[in-house]
Parts: C-alpha cells; sequence; structure tokens
C-alpha cells in the first residue's frame, strides 16, 4: 500500500513539473533567478530536515526548527508572488 501511495506522489510530482516546465529561452532573467531563488529554498529546507531527524541536542533541534519554520514563511512568501 505505501509503495503505491508513493508512486502516485511521485506521478504528481512529475505532473507538476511538467506543468511548471518551462526552457530557460523562454524565461526572463527575473523568471530564471526565481526559480533558481525557490530550489535553494527548497534545497535547504531538504536539508534542514534531514539534519532534524537526527539531532539530539535540544538546543540544536529548537535552532533547527526556528530556520525550517524561517525557510517556511521565506517559501510561502515566494509562492505569493
Amino acid at each position: 500500500m505505501a509503495r503505491g501511495f508513493e508512486s502516485k506522489s511521485v506521478e504528481q510530482q512529475q505532473e507538476e513539473a511538467k506543468r511548471e516546465f518551462k526552457p530557460q529561452s523562454q524565461m526572463t532573467a527575473e523568471e530564471i533567478e526565481g526559480r533558481r531563488k525557490r530550489d535553494g529554498l527548497l534545497l535547504s529546507r531538504k536539508n534542514i530536515t534531514a539534519r532534524l531527524t537526527t539531532a539530539t541536542n535540544p538546543t540544536h533541534r529548537q535552532m533547527l526548527e526556528t530556520a525550517l519554520a524561517d525557510l517556511d514563511r521565506q517559501l510561502a512568501e515566494f509562492n505569493k508572488n
């Protein structure tokens, strides 16, 4: 059952990527920079989430949770525009 769910998620992600895909030659410099910033935020979020799963020190966990909340805020602002 989990495998089917995972496949559905991957399929959904692929469809979303197809809809969002626009060759760079057709993108403005502003769009390219925006995509680069969004990708950087998503990569940072993934990194912090992975580090959070192994963090045991409460102070370190709090720092990571604060950073994750800030990234989520930035992504939310980015998605509004």
